[in-house]
């Protein structure tokens, strides 16, 4: 009798927390909503952060205000989002800095990016293209290669910074092709592209949405790109995979997770949105001739996908040896 008692009290006790679960999905956003981005204004992370949070008011009725706090490569903006409560006013919308390379550059994040955060959706990704200034040499990716193998350590890789995504390409790229470089970090990817353009250094893997313009212009040359197929932006443009060169597929991408524990209802109703916003005809057209390609995965799928990159950048940056300095 008293195992069928505890089993009844169990029972309404499961659903009234799934009511009250059912309830608060309903009522959200009774405030406004941060969505932390931790970068400055006007990059790809905020621009996608900014689209998601005009569709979401036009969904939800609510305010989706947008939130920049940039510093340490995304990490500040991560640890803050992590101490923010769970109640589906605090979202975090980022890059895969902060979830996937950052914390293996330093002992000192204040995050666990696999414990921390309930994961959304991953909402786009982007490749990189391996560019050279117009008047390079180099007119292939076997160029580049062979060079590599004669000159050891001579030819420069412009990146963004430490443990971008720009430089751990460049790092898995000379991994896989048993080459070496010069890798030269730069406070952002502005002044890194500058230098590129203007020959002071010879390469970097930058991200498509920077590339094609200069590329259009005709100040860079597209030597291969990182995704599984071609771009329908660069067409010419051969694969890494098409070049022999193998595992070198490497995506950026912009997602959107929450504080550990949000209500699992909430959860699915920010998805909805998030599908929603990405493939509304006004949105979708744009962000593709940007280059992006809509991912929009469920947060099962993002979990499982942000588990995988964890865990591969963490053997890229070991074996590179490398660190936030």
């Amino acid at each position: 009798m008293k195992k069928l008692l505890a089993t009844v009290c169990a029972g309404i006790a499961l659903c009234t927390s799934m009511a009250a679960q059912v309830a608060y999905a309903a009522a959200w956003p009774e405030k406004p909503v941060t969505m932390l981005v931790p970068f400055p204004p006007g990059g790809s992370t905020d621009n996608i952060a900014r689209i998601l949070s005009a569709k979401f008011a036009q969904q939800f009725g609510g305010s989706f205000v947008i939130d920049n706090r940039p510093g340490a490569a995304g990490m500040i903006g991560a640890a803050m989002a992590k101490r923010a409560p769970a109640d589906g006013y605090t979202l975090f919308v980022s890059s895969l800095g902060p979830f996937v390379i950052g914390p293996h550059l330093t002992k000192t994040a204040g995050y666990d990016p696999l414990k921390d955060f309930d994961y959304i959706s991953v909402a786009v990704q982007a490749p990189n293209v391996l560019a050279v200034p117009v008047n390079s040499p180099h007119k292939t990716i076997q160029d580049v290669i062979a060079f590599e193998k004669a000159n050891p350590n001579k030819m420069t890789f412009a990146s963004a910074g430490n443990g971008t995504s720009d430089h751990l390409t460049a790092e898995l790229f000379w991994q896989q092709t048993n080459t070496t470089g010069i890798h030269v970090p730069y406070k952002g990817g502005a002044p890194a592209l500058n230098d590129l353009i203007g020959g002071q250094v010879d390469a970097t893997f930058m991200n498509i949405n920077t590339a094609v313009p200069h590329i259009k212009a005709g100040k860079l040359r597209p030597l291969a790109i990182t995704s599984t197929a071609r771009s329908p932006i660069l067409p010419d443009v051969p694969t890494m995979d098409e070049a022999g060169i193998k595992g070198v597929t490497v995506y950026s991408w912009q997602a959107i997770a929450a504080p550990k524990g949000l209500p699992a209802d909430l959860k699915t109703k920010l998805h909805a949105a998030v599908v929603s916003a990405l493939n509304d005809p006004a949105v979708k057209p744009k962000l593709l001739e940007l280059g992006f390609e809509i991912v929009a995965s469920t947060p099962e799928q993002f979990t499982s996908f942000q588990a995988n990159e964890y865990a591969r950048w963490k053997k890229v940056i070991e074996v590179g040896k490398i660190t936030a300095d």
